[in-house]
């Protein structure tokens, strides 16, 4: 643990996480503490928040595997991680089984309205403003986090989905305690949270700002979840809870006397009820002799990290300077970013080049673009992956669309060698800001994850709205295997700045001789084919900060990026689960036993 401290960054937010409010803290028992790193045997999990890493652990040390472990953490985050998870959302699960040696991923992202088009947030031919359109039930998707739980679990789980719900039904009903960082996302979102009663009365408790610790109970949605197990998901798709998703984003529950305007949404019950996971093969990318997989479009998280590890194994990153290991990090984003705004959507819409992106043919065409010397020039042009030409560009840059920054990651693994790498999201922080009434969820705001018109004019995007479409996403739940046999397992939350995270945590176990825990820790940087680099103030700390600049890079505040989680097989077969030290205030990792 006295390495890791060397590569803690310094944060603009360094608080701790997210627990519960209402009644006094000492009423009840005392949060889990939280703990960045374990090393054991029997399966670890690792997630953002204690209470959650607790409740896989739970499962585990009953004799449930990976995939029942992933759920009931999945669950509890939506309880304590309500503004980034929930059953209001969606996510990208990627499992590995330890009995076919094989990867296998679960797309649950949300989907619009059978009824949408790509006028969907246009009102008299212009778009609307970014801020109307969250807050409202035209951003709300169809869920897809219940039918990702059951699918997994129908697939390769042990046990039910009401067993693995009882956990968070535990915590739901007793409260979790409310610490620092979930006091500071409840004030960003109070404006917007006011205004819907459902949301008020759970999120705001006597009208105020939910009190540090303090207990946030949330008896709604233990009873929702209850009703899940009891029922199944049909609940949702085509049942009582359904309908009531339905009636509150067609008809949003908005206080009169606040004047907000929080327009009508499209989804409706057959929308629900023509809901579908879609299981597909995973992205595959041969780096270094690791064979790193992850989730493929609608995501555009394993196209995108595979091309840059692509072009940057034509470098040899182990033997590079800090300066320009740095440096080919950057540019290797920067291209893979403006191939990904580019050509990635919902491949059941338009022709998404997946095989070529990750192409080493193509990755060669891009990679020769990188000089030592100097770096490119933002917004940069994206590359024909049809027909890779060395150093070649095709066509106008396609800059990026905003993305929210919220979301959930866990990593889970048990005692016969399985693996989940799984993200989930309601988009924002907050997600819509509308709460179900009676129900005790906030519904997501994912449809704002499309383009609102197309993104360059003359230029094919696709990603705008259509009908039955899932918007295109940046979430990256990947797992490594060497020889065949899982490595480790990482992801993050972040909107775009997932891909880049990814990236770098990777890069850094792989390249840099960095710990997992420590890979995790590092300053950070996310270049999106901009001008200019977001970056951490401890990245921004840096003594190659200098020569970077000389060679053309440039850099601006970004705050905290990221809160990645992963965990490790060891070769004597302990575990290592592995979280933030510091991000979001901190991340929880855990194994079943520390020692035999």
């Amino acid at each position: 643990m006295r390495a890791l401290v060397r590569f803690v960054p310094t944060l603009a937010l360094s608080t701790a996480l997210i627990c519960s409010a209402v009644a006094p803290a000492r009423a009840a028992a005392a949060a889990p503490p939280k703990v960045p790193e374990a090393v054991g045997y029997g399966g670890a999990v690792a997630s953002v928040d204690a209470d959650a890493t607790a409740a896989g652990i739970e499962v585990l040390r009953r004799g449930g595997n990976a995939v029942d472990a992933a759920v009931a953490t999945a669950a509890a985050l939506g309880v304590t991680e309500p503004y980034s998870s929930g059953i209001g959302g969606g996510g990208y699960f990627v499992y590995y089984n330890a009995r076919t040696g094989r990867v296998s991923t679960i797309d649950g992202r949300e989907t619009a309205s059978r009824r949408a088009d790509s006028s969907l947030f246009l009102e008299n031919g212009k778009p609307l403003a970014f801020a109307d359109a969250v807050t409202s039930g035209l951003s709300v998707g169809v869920p897809g986090t219940a039918a990702t739980w059951q699918r997994a679990l129908d697939l390769w789980g042990s046990r039910s989905l009401g067993e693995v719900l009882r956990p968070a039904e535990k915590i739901a009903d007793r409260g979790f305690v409310v610490d620092q960082t979930f006091q500071d996302q409840t004030a960003l979102n109070q404006a917007r949270f006011k205004d819907f009663p459902a949301t008020r009365r759970l999120f705001l408790p006597g009208g105020g700002l939910p009190v540090i610790g303090s207990r946030l109970r949330n008896p709604d949605l233990a009873a929702t979840y209850r009703e899940l197990g009891s029922k199944g998901v049909d609940a949702l798709y085509q049942g009582d809870l359904g309908a009531d998703i339905v009636r509150t984003l067609q008809h949003p529950p908005v206080d009169p006397a606040s004047g907000r305007v929080a327009r009508p949404g499209k989804v409706d019950q057959s929308d629900l009820a023509a809901y579908r996971v879609h299981q597909q093969q995973p992205t595959h990318t041969d780096y270094r002799g690791y064979d790193v997989y992850s989730i493929a479009p609608s995501s555009s998280g394993g196209t995108t990290v595979g091309e840059a590890l692509g072009i940057l194994s034509h470098s040899d990153l182990a033997a590079q300077s800090s300066t320009q290991y740095y440096h080919r990090f950057l540019e290797a984003s920067r291209i893979a970013f403006a191939d990904r705004n580019r050509w990635v959507g919902d491949p059941r819409f338009s022709q998404v080049p997946t095989r070529q992106l990750l192409s080493p043919a193509f990755a060669a065409s891009r990679a020769c673009l990188i000089s030592p010397d100097h770096t490119l020039t933002s917004p940069l042009a994206p590359g024909d992956p049809y027909h890779p030409a060395a150093c070649g560009s095709s066509g106008p840059a396609v800059t990026e669309t905003y993305e929210g920054q919220s979301t959930s990651h866990l990593t889970v693994a048990d005692r016969w060698g399985n693996v989940v790498s799984y993200t989930l999201t309601i988009e924002q922080t907050g997600g819509s800001g509308i709460t179900v009434p009676g129900r005790g969820f906030l519904l997501n705001n994912e449809l704002t994850d499309f383009s609102f018109v197309p993104n360059t004019p003359g230029v094919p995007d696709p990603n705008l709205p259509g009908p039955s479409k899932r918007p295109r996403s940046s979430i990256s739940p990947t797992i490594v295997l060497h020889d065949g046999k899982p490595f480790f397992a990482t992801g993050s939350p972040g909107g775009a700045t997932i891909i880049t995270t990814v990236l770098q945590v990777l890069l850094g176990r792989i390249d840099r001789g960095l710990s997992l825990e420590q890979a995790i820790a590092a300053p950070r940087a996310s270049q999106r084919n901009a001008t200019t680099t977001a970056a951490e103030p401890g990245f921004l700390a840096l003594p190659e900060r200098a020569a970077l600049e000389a060679l053309g890079q440039r850099f601006g505040d970004g705050g905290e990026i990221g809160a990645a989680t992963g965990v490790e097989r060891l070769p004597d077969g302990r575990w290592i689960a592995a979280a933030e030290p510091v991000r979001r205030g901190g991340g929880s990792a855990a194994v079943v036993r520390p020692s035999r």
